[in-house]
């Protein structure tokens, strides 16, 4: 446990430590930290140029190879369901949190925000597509890229035979810039390290709070997420029973995944879990590694906390009801989609700061946030599909657990 320990956590504790050091170098040296700015906007866009063929590569080269279209019918017809309506459940409650306790405190960072006034349907059409395919190569397209590459990716998988050299091609180009990240992350220490410096030399202090007050509203919020709605569902699963079952047991899941910080490294803990508490195998045994990959309530938690900090620090009112319905979509995107796509994560971030219009600087800031919150929101991923198994047992057979 602590040599694993030790391997999922060595690179984001140097990028943490990059961030305090940056942090330190700005307060000491103020206004003169801003000589840094360059070296953090290296690594700022080197981050966006990769994005549209990651986003394309990933999505259309999973769709594209999938084996079978008739058993991912089946996954969606036992599992979607539940799986976004716990995810929409998780983004709402962490917005009950955002909007009744303010994530970033008082400190307002300062840039240049055009509000166009346009319809809401319009603003729908928008979010959804472009008018140009040249549009959709751009990172301010980052939904209607995403939607395309669904599309994309079925259309090869359609063609069968003549497909399979495209959707070949596109698992090959996913890797290719899977790794550019990793290529582009050994340089993110000292990318941060800069960026954090003119950061906190321009603004104090201040900064450093509202990243703790936000960490703070998260982890409250999952620890009541947890046990408020893991108990209901239990118990809409198989009444008292059930929520005694999941508290015996669930035990082993949530120190693995805290440990780990790793959902597909806390599978094996999941599945002993669940045959620990007489789950029927064949409904087991599809959902967890499944729910691994593309069921994540904690990562639609910490979507709205992001958002919310980014409205905030930025100074803009996070209120109107077409801002909030957006939100929410993105934090089902986030928990339901992204989270099986490789770079999900990054994807996510992208989205959030081309949907609202955010500068490109709001990306390391809310990129912070999720290396912040990655261990709680990776246990209330990993434990979450332990409900969830409960809940889809129950549907398929009652008798499920005697």
């Amino acid at each position: 446990m602590v040599k694993r320990f030790v391997k999922n956590y060595t690179f984001p504790l140097i990028l943490l430590g990059s961030i305090i050091i940056g942090s330190i170098i700005g307060l000491i040296f103020k206004d003169k930290a801003m000589v840094l700015e360059p070296l953090g906007q290296l690594f700022v866009n080197m981050l966006f140029v990769i994005v549209v063929p990651l986003v394309f590569s990933t999505i259309a080269g999973s769709i594209a190879n999938m084996s079978s279209l008739k058993r991912l019918g089946k996954i969606f017809k036992y599992m979607l369901i539940i799986f976004i309506i716990t995810s929409f459940i998780a983004g709402v409650f962490m917005l009950l949190g955002v909007l009744l306790f303010k994530p970033s405190g008082n400190i307002v960072l300062d840039y240049d925000y055009v509000n166009e006034t346009i319809s809401f349907k319009d603003q729908i059409v928008s979010m959804l597509t472009v008018s140009d395919f040249g549009n959709l190569l751009s990172k301010s397209n980052m939904l209607p890229l995403i939607i395309f590459s669904i599309i994309f990716g079925f259309s090869t998988r359609l063609c069968k035979e003549e497909g399979k050299v495209v959707g070949k091609f596109l698992i090959s180009l996913s890797k290719v810039m899977l790794k550019m990240i990793k290529l582009i992350m050994y340089y993110a220490p000292i990318g941060l390290c800069a960026y954090f410096a003119s950061l906190v030399g321009t603004y104090g202090p201040e900064l450093i709070g509202s990243y703790a007050k936000a960490f703070i509203l998260y982890l409250v919020m999952a620890f009541l997420y947890y046990v408020i709605f893991y108990s209901l569902y239990a118990y809409m699963s198989y009444r008292k029973k059930g929520v005694k079952l999941f508290y015996h047991h669930v035990l082993l899941s949530t120190i693995t995944s805290l440990g780990t910080c790793s959902s597909l490294a806390s599978l094996p803990a999941n599945m002993k879990t669940c045959e620990d508490m007489d789950l029927p195998k064949d409904v087991s045994e599809v959902v967890l590694p499944i729910g691994a990959t593309i069921h994540m309530e904690g990562s639609s938690m910490a979507s709205i906390l992001k958002i919310a900090f980014l409205f905030s620090i930025f100074g803009r009112s996070f209120s109107s009801p077409s801002e909030i319905i957006i939100a929410l979509v993105v934090a089902v995107l986030s928990g339901v989609v992204m989270s099986g796509i490789p770079g999900g994560g990054l994807i996510g971030e992208m989205l959030i700061v081309s949907l609202y219009h955010f500068p490109v600087t709001a990306f390391p800031i809310i990129a912070t946030i999720g290396w912040l919150v990655d261990a709680p929101a990776t246990c209330i991923n990993v434990v979450g599909d332990i409900p969830s198994t409960m809940l889809i047992s129950r549907l398929v057979d009652d008798e499920s657990v005697s």
